[in-house]
């Protein structure tokens, strides 16, 4: 079953918990758009951090999550 952007929202959310995410769908029921900023990026490269996100969903890249257009970033100071 695929997740709703509020569920993907919430599995973000508990592995980042300071994250401010945002998730669209844009086409379909499975592919999503998200933006992820958190201060756990910072002195991460843009691979590690993507790879923050993936880790945080799971088994739901694997299957349920078609195609995801990701940008994350480390909180402005």
């Amino acid at each position: 079953m695929t997740p709703t952007p509020e569920q993907i929202a919430d599995m973000i959310r508990t592995h980042l918990p300071d994250a401010d995410v945002e998730v669209r769908l844009y086409s379909g029921n499975d592919h999503f758009e998200m933006t992820v900023v958190s201060s756990a990026f910072i002195g991460k490269t843009r691979v590690a951090q993507h790879q923050m996100v993936y880790a945080a969903l799971g088994e739901h890249m694997k299957q349920a999550i078609h195609a995801l257009a990701l940008k994350t970033a480390a909180p402005k100071e």
